[in-house]
């Protein structure tokens, strides 16, 4: 058996701490409890992440940097904006559909007050790439709108897709996620 590298041993920590946190939050969040689901000891989490603060802003800063990159590419195809959309939601759709998670930075933004500046920082990044992202789709339906009223309309569906996973979540009940998405449809705020 070949001995872990320091980035196995990172990337086992970065792993069993986004699975607590999409699970319980960011509060819920110890060196201890990950040492040991890791198989280390917790010296070991704080030579990879010096503060829980670390841990937490480089979880948000991945999560932010995948989402980013797997948007972008949606954004590559001639497709119209309801065929972004039916993408996006279902990426918030999965996240309930493994265990109840909820989507990592919605659930660290509701312990927003408790974060550290670092990890405020990078959950206010992960809102402002959605935001912006959206405003891209909602041009292909709308291209003669203002950019200020399609960044208004991107943060209310970002919202409102936040929010239907969390009411989902707290349900524990993915098919509200799906009834209130096709709501959403059916009302208009999602193309």
């Amino acid at each position: 058996m070949m001995a872990k590298t320091k980035t196995d041993m990172r990337e086992a920590i970065m792993t069993a701490a986004r699975s607590t946190v999409q699970s319980h939050g960011y509060n819920a969040l110890s060196f201890r409890e990950l040492a040991k689901e890791v198989g280390i000891k917790s010296a070991s989490v704080h030579y990879h992440f010096p503060t829980k603060g670390d841990l937490g802003a480089a979880l948000a800063r991945r999560y932010t940097e995948e989402g980013a990159a797997y948007l972008a590419e949606l954004l590559t195809t001639p497709e119209d904006a309801s065929w972004c959309m039916d993408k996006y939601t279902a990426i918030f759709r999965s996240a309930l559909a493994n265990d109840n998670r909820m989507c990592l930075c919605g659930i660290m933004s509701a312990e927003f007050d408790d974060l550290p500046t670092e990890v405020r920082t990078e959950i206010d990044r992960f809102a402002a790439m959605n935001v912006g992202w959206l405003a891209k789709v909602l041009s292909r339906a709308k291209p003669s709108a203002s950019d200020q009223d399609l960044e208004e309309h991107a943060m209310a569906i970002f919202a409102a897709i936040e929010g239907a996973q969390l009411v989902a979540r707290g349900c524990r009940d993915i098919g509200i996620y799906d009834r209130t998405i096709r709501s959403y449809r059916a009302a208009g705020l999602i193309p």
